[in-house]
């Protein structure tokens, strides 16, 4: 069972690459935090195929319709924008989706429809003979998919192992995003700051190095992220890499990226240690996200060469007066900003001739006859990155709470 989150703030998702619609589910927001769906397609504008050149050139449009858990008392508000659409048996019925409201605590459902789709550029990964001939791409889920499904698996783009499935990450995290930020104030930004060999020179948790942040630093942030031509907080590096992924795309290759994530105004004391510690889910949920290799922690990997008393952030009343630990300590947040950095590998779907198989382990020569793919898949990871981020700690706010009895809570009258 897929499903992110959770147990107490739970995100569920159904849908193939090249099916009709991705459909969403969320489960557990609680009443009273107003949604408006206009926030939450901005975050699916950055996710979108076709919203960067350095991406894959399928275009999605990608709007998302909810379909419950919002209202309010005014119709107008709560019904204007999202008109659906459906024939059926030579019939067409239609309705209204939800623009803005109150979440109700009810299940919050959302559907994105997909309408780009080039399904015979897979006609070779389906074969004949119950597709036992059909081709694997190196790198991909096409072997090990069709295997585990005893060969009923849909083929096209990936299926549900494609990057599209992570529209219901977006979503959920957008409702996510709604409630930390309603709440504390809580903002996620993501920089890319690795490309190939080309690393960046500036970071995000240089930036934010304190318990609370500016709101016009924060703005400033994602001022300069949406400027460039890959979203990096080092202008410079940006260019650079922009023009290495160009290179590579024509070289008919891809190339790996590290993408950091960083939550800032994060509330502290969420979390638990050992076995559901919020690090561990972190790193299980933005280490599990597609092409992912890597996953670090605060000042990861470079404290292997450090001692105790070089690695340890002093303490003084006022707070951390250091960031080593990234925000988290025994699985628990400390209010200082949440920092992960994440490794991609390069993209698996690639023109370059490849050694492979048939999925009858019939040995080939593989070669890419159609299809569309993001040269750099860092390039649009990392408004999921947020996403997951968002989930995860939404998930230990209300677990947290679920400790604070409050009698009047439970009053009727």
């Amino acid at each position: 069972m897929e499903i992110l989150g959770g147990p107490f703030f739970s995100v569920a998702g159904a849908g193939e690459s090249h099916g009709p619609a991705v459909t969403t589910i969320v489960l557990g927001c609680p009443p009273g935090i107003y949604l408006k769906r206009n926030e939450v397609q901005s975050f699916l504008d950055r996710r979108r195929p076709g919203g960067n050149k350095h991406g894959t050139p399928r275009n999605e449009k990608d709007k998302v319709v909810f379909l419950s858990g919002l209202f309010q008392s005014d119709q107008e508000k709560l019904l204007t924008g999202s008109a659906i659409s459906v024939q059926v048996d030579g019939a067409e019925f239609q309705t209204e989706g939800y623009e803005e409201g109150y979440t109700t605590g009810e299940p919050i459902a959302a559907i994105v429809l997909s309408t780009s789709k080039k399904s015979g550029d897979y006609t070779q990964l389906v074969g004949d003979q119950g597709g036992k001939m059909g081709e694997v791409r190196p790198g991909h889920t096409d072997l090990v998919k069709f295997h585990q499904s005893g060969g009923f698996v849909d083929v096209r783009g990936g299926g549900r192992s494609s990057y599209r499935s992570t529209i219901s990450d977006v979503v959920g995290g957008g409702i996510a995003r709604a409630l930390l930020s309603e709440k504390f104030g809580t903002v996620f930004l993501s920089s890319i700051c690795q490309v190939g060999l080309l690393k960046s020179k500036h970071s995000l948790a240089d930036l934010f190095g304190s318990v609370q942040s500016d709101a016009a630093e924060v703005e400033a942030a994602k001022s300069k992220l949406a400027a460039g031509e890959i979203a990096s907080i080092d202008t410079e590096f940006a260019s650079q890499a922009a023009e290495l992924i160009k290179e590579t795309r024509k070289a008919g290759d891809s190339i790996g990226a590290c993408v950091e994530v960083v939550a800032v105004n994060v509330p502290a004391l969420v979390g638990d240690p050992l076995y559901q510690s919020l690090k561990a889910r972190l790193m299980g949920s933005l280490g599990g996200l597609n092409a992912v290799q890597s996953c670090e922690v605060g000042s990861g990997s470079d404290v292997i060469s450090r001692t105790g008393s070089q690695n340890n952030d002093p303490i003084r009343s006022t707070g951390y007066q250091g960031n080593t630990h990234g925000g988290m300590i025994g699985g628990i947040t400390t209010g200082m900003p949440i920092v992960m950095r994440v490794g991609f590998k390069p993209t698996s779907t690639i023109h370059t001739p490849q050694q492979s198989i048939r999925k009858n382990l019939e040995e080939i020569d593989f070669q890419l006859e159609k299809g569309r793919h993001d040269p750099c898949v860092g390039v649009r990871a990392g408004v999921t990155l947020e996403s997951r981020m968002a989930i995860e700690l939404a998930n230990a706010v209300l677990s947290h709470q679920a400790r604070a009895i409050d009698v009047d809570s439970h009053k009727l009258w």
